[in-house]
């Protein structure tokens, strides 16, 4: 599988360089007008880069298989963490949300290590399992509280994008391990009420999805930034504007550097820069997907799975959004939206990728 690896760190580099690029292009004016430096977030977003890069040579450094004996601590952590960031002085608030971490300059988020470490926890679960996952009690009950004690604190920060995708993923590993279709129906059917609930019961949730119906109806209300969005894409054209001259990031797009980088990239690049991003998005799950063909350790099949639902999932809603085709998510894309935490997990959730290729290859 060597060839496969050499593809897959070929074309996340591909996305990371394109993410520095298109991250100091986005931010730069915004940058210096808050911050007097245009640097300022390029120079944050490379700082994470090699941070990233540090731990995922780490990681390919090491034995994948160990990450088991650590499932259960990793999980245990984390839910300390998703507690501790709900108490005030503890957890940094931010625009109504309270999701960081703070030390010094750096933001931790933990849902984002949340998606790695709800990952192993459930790719060691279901290789101890086996067979038995079939059963409500023994197999599906257990995973499916764990699952839901991690969303549920998610959810409080609150942050229902990211719970959603961790309960996704979940969702995609029981199904591939065997689960039981009306298990998993079932299950789907009962959240239903209460993600109707979390969603018509929070106006500004409500107002997302109004704005999604249609964001030209209210344009400089609910539906500015996905109006904003539009524009963006709609004036880039075939081959864009050019680099560095977008209009959009002129303050007219909230989180032209984030959640909306590819609106940026449609307006700078075109539709050919933007079909670019897509086909590398495209490229990444199938290669990944022939590495999961070939894993025959149960852990190390388990947890592929996971991460290519995690990466995929994560840039299949932010394309979505970005475009009009889902409602306003705060999820960035990965590798080439700013955002340190998510950069750096995502890179580590590659090199455990090629660790899994590495291993089946000795």
């Amino acid at each position: 599988m060597k060839n496969i690896r050499i593809s897959i760190a070929a074309i996340t580099m591909m996305l990371i360089s394109f993410g520095i690029i298109m991250v100091y292009s986005s931010s730069g004016v915004y940058a210096l007008k808050y911050f007097q430096d245009a640097s300022y977030f390029l120079n944050r977003h490379l700082f994470f880069l090699f941070v990233g890069s540090v731990l995922s040579l780490f990681i390919l450094a090491v034995d994948y298989h160990r990450l088991r004996n650590f499932a259960k601590p990793l999980m245990i952590c984390t839910i300390v963490m998703l507690v501790l960031v709900l108490v005030p002085g503890i957890g940094r608030a931010s625009f109504g949300a309270r999701r960081w971490f703070k030390f010094g300059p750096v933001n931790f988020q933990p849902s984002e290590f949340a998606k790695i470490t709800l990952t192993i926890y459930l790719s060691d679960f279901l290789a101890r399992k086996k067979g038995r996952i079939i059963s409500f009690w023994n197999g599906f009950l257990p995973a499916i509280l764990v699952v839901g004690l991690v969303c549920l604190l998610v959810v409080k920060q609150p942050d229902l994008g990211n719970s959603l995708l961790l309960g996704s993923i979940a969702m995609i590993l029981l199904f591939v391990s065997g689960a039981r279709i009306r298990h998993i129906s079932t299950l789907i059917l009962m959240a239903l009420p209460v993600l109707y609930f979390l969603v018509v019961r929070v106006p500004y949730r409500m107002r997302r999805i109004t704005a999604f119906i249609d964001p030209w109806q209210d344009s400089q209300g609910a539906g500015f930034q996905l109006s904003q969005s539009q524009i963006a894409l709609g004036s880039g054209g075939i081959f864009g504007v050019g680099l560095g001259r977008s209009v959009q990031k002129m303050f007219y797009l909230p989180a032209a550097h984030t959640d909306f980088i590819l609106s940026i990239i449609g307006e700078e690049l075109g539709l050919v820069g933007t079909l670019v991003v897509v086909l590398l998005f495209i490229a990444l799950i199938l290669q990944g997907a022939r590495i999961i063909k070939r894993t025959r350790d149960p852990f190390g099949y388990y947890l592929a799975c996971g991460i290519i639902a995690m990466i995929g999932l994560q840039a299949l809603v932010n394309i979505g959004v970005s475009i009009g085709a889902l409602p306003t998510k705060g999820l960035p894309l990965p590798f080439i939206s700013y955002g340190g935490s998510a950069l750096v997990f995502n890179m580590m959730a590659i090199a455990l990728l090629l660790n899994i290729s590495r291993m089946e290859d000795t």
